[in-house]
Order: structure tokens, then C-alpha cells, then sequence
């Protein structure tokens, strides 16, 4: 379908994205889990080929174990969500394919059958093949899991920031110009390293809740306890790491997507000396009304503290969402920012300019020695490519389409910071517990590491959706909009395909949880010591 001419159910884009949303929420349910629990065995392990000590490796199959029965049901809803990007949204497909495609074919074709191999050898060789080959295939399992991660954060991070690529206005679409520029853009690099450490986290919060779990019931104690410290250490780190990289992440989003951290803020009116909201009554049930609102009330913020982050200057000038609507102040290049109006008009230069452009390029092959129309040819070709930034304004009809849903974006990154904050203080906790203290005398600690397990995966989800939520309308940033990318296809087609996700998706999450309850109350299975 061409892009340019788009002629779509009314409610179709709603139930796309929706189970696009509903494919991602689920996958990102089993993925963290797996490359948390990949770093957690292959520490096992380690120490078991360090040692020879049969607890290690008892141990090590234990949580082998549990990593098998996660990674098989994130095998099963990843598949799903990369056959979407044809069905559902094959315009975005056709207009961005050659670039988008290939971090998934290298994902799918190097990372997947990487952990998908030595996987096998972790489960079914601790009796065939020497001791130093199994602790190689464990951790690269993990690695081949986490370089699987890399390339699909490599494409989602192009998505959120487009670099590397040209437009090609004879085949109208967009062609990589340097790969390199889209696998290591700074954007991809820092959204890999908090992720991946986010994930981690999930990994420990899961150790340590199993763990209590034993003490709690007064089983497994000696597992229980190594397994704490373990999940602890690797957890106390992870959090540490993910405030790192957070911080460098709000940074990347000022710098390319200031709508999504004006958004996240609940910042109407920029300026310089911004503080940093802790806290403040945004209504989660409907937009602000941002044009004629200063601030949300009962807020309180961090002075100076929303400059420094986005700017590296506690003097920085911050954009509000009525200052990107209206445009006019400097950006940190010295070029003015022009307002939305400016973008959209240039969007629509650019989207005649190449409807022109492929009329007369029909005409000149008829007419070849035409230097008249090559010249103009030539003329509207720089037009085009002056206003093909602004491309995805073209289909945008009202300004306030480019706000993103505030009360989400808001309140999710508020969830994923302050939990993010509680994990750091519970880590802490434990690890002094459990090496200078008796950890079953604390049983409210115990109960606590078990409630901190659903937290985990709340702040988790919560950065997708201010990741996800904070950038729309657009499928890629200011290159797409998400009603342009979709497939011209029937709304009731959509919905019956979400319902049966939903129920098959519902029924795999029920499956796995029940079976790794099953696994965690049979505990590990010990080989005699020698």
C-alpha cells in the first residue's frame, strides 16, 4: 500500500496498536526473567567449576531449571510479535523494511540459533561433555539471549531516534546508508545497558523471592541462603548500574525526544532553572488541559534538578509542551525550533513534492532528452530532501495529535523511578541481613521479598510504556506516524486476532506460572557428594 494515499477503517490503528501493546506487554513478561536468570546460573555454575563442590552445581540445575521453563514460553510470544510487523503494519514494513529488517535478521539469524544451540548442550550434556565446555555453553546461552535482546533494542531505538538512512524517492523508501550509525548509535547503546540491567534486577528479585521462600518455610535453607546473597549482590549492582544509565537515557530523550520528557514531566511551560517533579496531581482519567495551565498542582520538585538532567546545565532551558507546539526558542545547535504549524506545512511540501516528483519521473522516461524537465526535476529533488525531515507532519491534521497521553507517561515513570529507588534500599537490606544476622528471625523480610517480585515487573513494564506512550503518534520519530504505518486491513480481522492472543497469551502466562510453582515447591534434586 502507498503511503501517500491512506484510506483506513476508523477504529483499525486503535486495535493494532492495541495488540501489538497486548504481544509486547506479554513478551516482556518472559524476557527479563530470562536474561536475569542467565547472569544467576552461570554465576552458579561458575562456582561449582571453581569449587568441584557438588552444592554448586545441585545448585546451578536448579535454577537451569527454572531459566529452561521461562525462556520456552519467550521463545513462543516473541515469533508473534515480529510476524505482526507484516500483518498488521505492513505500510511501516514496506516504507522502513531495508533498514528495521535487518537488526532483526541478524537477531534471528545469529543471537537466536546462538542460544537456541548451546541451550540444548546446558540442559542434556552435564554427563556428556566435559566441565569447562558445559560452563562455556551456560553463559553462552546468556550471551546469546542478551545479544538477541541488543538487536531488538537496536531496531526500537531507530524507531525512537531514525539515523543512518537516506530516502530514496524512486523506490519511496528508506534505504540504510551506514549500519554501523544504526547499530551503535548512542540512543541504542544506552537503551541495550538499561534494559539489560533492568532486567537483571528481575533475575534477582526472582532468586531472592524464591529464596525466602525457602527460609519462610524452613526448607532448602542452605540453597536458600546462597542464592539470597547471590540475587542480592547481582541486584544491588543491577540498580546501581540502571540509575546510571537512567540518567544517561532522560538525557538521550532531551536531546531527541523532548515531547516524550515534556510528557513525563507534566511540563506545560518550559524554561531555564527547571526543577524535577517528585510529586504532583496530574488526573490519570484525561489530558491536561497543558495550553492554559501553568502546572499541575500540589507539586513538588527538585530544584534545578530537570535542567541539569537533560541539559548537563542547572541553568539549561527545558522545552514545554506549548513551547515544541509553538517552536521559537534556541536549540542547543543555535537553530531556531520552528513550531508544529511550520513542520506540518513543510510535511505536506515534502509529500506533494514527491508525488510530483514520481509523475515526472513517468514523464521523463518517455522523454529522456527533456533538459527543461531534468532540470526541474532536479530542483524539486531539493526541495524534497530540505523538507523530508518533516515528512511525518504531512498527515498530521491537528497540533494537539502530537501530544502524547500525559497521565501515562507521567505516572509510569514515576512508578519505574520510585521502585527502582525501593529496590536499592531492599537490596541493601538483605545483603546486611543475611551476612551479619540470622535471616528467619526477620520474617516480615521474608514476606517482603515475595511481595517485591510483582513490583519488579510493574516498574519493569512501566518503562516500556513511558518508552512506548512517550513517542506516539509516531511509529518512528517524526519520520511515521502510527495511522500511516498501519496495514489497510479489516478492524474485525484485528480484533477477533487480539481476543485470540489475549486468551492464548492469558492461557501460556497461567501454564508457565503453575509449572514454575510446581518446579519451586519440588525444590532442587542433589547428587550424593563424593
Amino acid at each position: 500500500m502507498n503511503p501517500l494515499f491512506v484510506n483506513l477503517e476508523p477504529d483499525v490503528v486503535d486495535w493494532a496498536r492495541a495488540q501489538f501493546a497486548l504481544t509486547a506487554i506479554y513478551h516482556w513478561l518472559f524476557v527479563p526473567l530470562t536474561l536475569g536468570l542467565a547472569l544467576i546460573m552461570g554465576i552458579m555454575e561458575t562456582l561449582y567449576y571453581r569449587t568441584r563442590k557438588v552444592f554448586w552445581k545441585d545448585t546451578a540445575v536448579f535454577w537451569q531449571r527454572l531459566f529452561g521453563i521461562n525462556f520456552a514460553m519467550g521463545v513462543a510470544t516473541g515469533i508473534v510479535l515480529e510476524f505482526e510487523f507484516g500483518t498488521n503494519w505492513s505500510n511501516y514494513s514496506w516504507f522502513v523494511g531495508d533498514i528495521f529488517g535487518a537488526p532483526l535478521a541478524i537477531e534471528g539469524i545469529v543471537a537466536f540459533f546462538m542460544e537456541s544451540t548451546f541451550v540444548a548442550v546446558m540442559f542434556f550434556g552435564w554427563k556428556k561433555v566435559s566441565a569447562g565446555f558445559h560452563l562455556a555453553s551456560t553463559w553462552l546461552t546468556g550471551i546469546g539471549a542478551t545479544m538477541s535482546a541488543w538487536w531488538i533494542l537496536v531496531a526500537n531505538a531507530w524507531m525512537q531516534h531514525p539515523v543512518g538512512c537516506i530516502f530514496n524517492p524512486d523506490s519511496m523508501r528508506n534505504e540504510m546508508d551506514s549500519f554501523l550509525e544504526v547499530a551503535l548509535s548512542p540512543l541504542a547503546v544506552n537503551k541495550f545497558i538499561h534494559t539489560v540491567t533492568s532486567s537483571w534486577i528481575i533475575g534477582a528479585l526472582f532468586t531472592v523471592a524464591v529464596g525466602c521462600y525457602y527460609l519462610y518455610c524452613k526448607r532448602e535453607q542452605r540453597l536458600a541462603l546462597a542464592s539470597i546473597k547471590i540475587g542480592g549482590i547481582v541486584g544491588l549492582v543491577a540498580c546501581l548500574l540502571a540509575l546510571h544509565s537512567g540518567d544517561n537515557s532522560a538525557y538521550r530523550v532531551a536531546q531527541v525526544q523532548p515531547m516524550k520528557l515534556a510528557a513525563m514531566e507534566a511540563l506545560y511551560q518550559g524554561g531555564h532553572d527547571q526543577a524535577l517533579t517528585a510529586v504532583a496531581w496530574v488526573n490519570p482519567f484525561e489530558q491536561p488541559d497543558y495550553a492554559n495551565t501553568q502546572e499541575p498542582p500540589l507539586r513538588v520538585a527538585l530544584p534545578y534538578a530537570l535542567s541539569f538532567l537533560a541539559t548537563r546545565d542547572i541553568h539549561g532551558f527545558v522545552p514545554g509542551v506549548n513551547d515544541l507546539l509553538k517552536g521559537g526558542y534556541p536549540r542547543p545547535d543555535g537553530t531556531i525550533e520552528p513550531s508544529v504549524e511550520e513542520k506540518i506545512q513543510r510535511g505536506r511540501q515534502a509529500i506533494g513534492d514527491l508525488k510530483l516528483y514520481r509523475e515526472m519521473r513517468a514523464s521523463l522516461k518517455g522523454a529522456a532528452s527533456d533538459a527543461a524537465m531534468a532540470a526541474e526535476l532536479g530542483a524539486l529533488t531539493q526541495s524534497l530532501q530540505a523538507n523530508m525531515p518533516y515528512f511525518g507532519y504531512g498527515y498530521v491534521k491537528d497540533p494537539a495529535q502530537l501530544v502524547p497521553y500525559i497521565p501515562v507517561c507521567f505516572y509510569a515513570f514515576r512508578a519505574m523511578v520510585g521502585l527502582g529507588t525501593l529496590f536499592i534500599l531492599f537490596f541493601a537490606v538483605v545483603l546486611l541481613v543475611a551476612y551479619r544476622s540470622d535471616l528467619t528471625r526477620y520474617r516480615w523480610l521474608l514476606v517482603s521479598a515475595i511481595i517485591m517480585l510483582p513490583l519488579g515487573y510493574i516498574a519493569s513494564e512501566s518503562g516500556w510504556l513511558v518508552a512506548e506512550f512517550g513517542r506516539q503518534p509516531w511509529a518512528i520519530q517524526d519520520m511515521l506516524p502510527t495511522w500511516v504505518g498501519v496495514s489497510d486491513v479489516k478492524t474485525g480481522s484485528v480484533m477477533l486476532t487480539f481476543f485470540l492472543f489475549l486468551l492464548l497469551f492469558s492461557t501460556l502466562l497461567v501454564v508457565e506460572v503453575s509449572i514454575l510453582w510446581r518446579a519451586i515447591r519440588r525444590g532442587p534434586t542433589y547428587e550424593e557428594e563424593a
